[in-house]
């Protein structure tokens, strides 16, 4: 559905010295910079995959979605999505995709939701039974029966949030982009959604591809992760995957009945947290079996787990190695 071939995305900044002098001399002479927000990337995504962009601030997540969905147009690549080129935004490509961002309203803010959908119906052209079932559907998934009658601006975050979702999904694209869609959300509405999303892609075979900071987003939604780093594409695959090429280790956590020295585990293991009854401990994945025994051996333990590493610790170290 989605193919990508060396997309480059730059754009020109202007660089002005402070004060009045800075703004005289801009006049006459400004100095440019090129920033390279994508530089060269390149992967292929098929029909209902559900595909999670990682990087750090600035690392052209954003730009990317903003390229696939047509608001951008490349500096150079090509950009192949459902057979159309995305920058020419014809009806019959819009008409199959939604973006949704975290931080932009689509709806209008003093009006109830409910009108902003009957004005979405129009302007897709949606045919009144279809919109009428789908809008149940979603309505029953999010739990939003009484909420879509109220002001937006009425509304909480989260409330907004789902409202959002259910105004991108009314014309059921076949590809939904998410941008941040569970920022500021506290964690019970943040898993409500990843709840929805999952059954979403689950009930109508949409391909949804996110964009998130927030590591639980895609572990829980997501089968495979593209991760991107200074505007290039620095890993493609699922998470375990990940967790094997840039965690080489696994954490075990240990509660003691008797107290203990620290400096005995560390002739077994690196030590990165320590108390004299419970401790966490980094080993190599290939000396696992080895610790535990080790430490079941020689120490009085209450209780012992193996765990991997957090998703979040692993992606800060893959943006530390790349």
């Amino acid at each position: 559905m989605i193919k990508v071939t060396e997309l480059s995305k730059y754009f020109t900044t202007y660089k002005k010295e402070p004060g009045l002098a800075g703004s005289f001399k801009a006049l006459f002479k400004r100095k440019t910079r090129i920033i390279k927000a994508v530089e060269k990337i390149s992967f292929a995504i098929n029909q209902g995959e559900l595909v999670g962009f990682i990087g750090p601030n600035g690392a052209g997540k954003t730009t990317t979605l903003k390229v696939l969905s047509g608001l951008l147009h490349p500096t150079s690549g090509n950009v192949n999505v459902l057979g159309f080129n995305p920058f020419d935004r014809k009806p019959e490509y819009l008409k199959q995709i939604s973006l949704v961002m975290g931080q932009k309203n689509q709806l209008w803010w003093d009006l109830p939701a409910i009108d902003t959908f009957i004005l979405h119906k129009e302007l897709y052209e949606i045919p009144i039974k279809q919109y009428k079932q789908t809008l149940k559907e979603l309505i029953d998934l999010l739990d939003l029966k009484n909420i879509i009658y109220q002001q937006v601006r009425k509304m909480s975050l989260g409330q907004r949030m789902k409202c959002e979702l259910v105004l991108a999904l009314l014309h059921s694209p076949k590809i939904l982009f998410l941008d941040e869609p569970t920022i500021g959300l506290d964690v019970v509405m943040q898993k409500r959604i990843r709840v929805f999303l999952k059954e979403y892609n689950k009930k109508y075979g949409a391909t949804v591809i996110l964009t998130s900071h927030y590591m639980d987003d895609v572990k829980e939604i997501c089968q495979r992760i593209l991760m991107i780093h200074h505007g290039s594409l620095q890993f493609d695959g699922r998470i375990a995957e990940m967790i094997k090429k840039y965690a080489d280790y696994k954490i075990i956590i240990v509660n003691f009945n008797k107290p203990v020295y620290r400096d005995d585990l560390k002739k077994i293991a690196k030590v990165i947290e320590f108390s004299p009854l419970r401790a966490t401990l980094f080993i190599k994945r290939n000396k696992i079996t080895y610790a535990a025994n080790s430490i079941l051996k020689n120490f009085d333990v209450d209780d012992l787990d193996i765990n991997e590493p957090r998703l979040e610790d692993i992606t800060r170290e893959a943006f530390e190695q790349s």
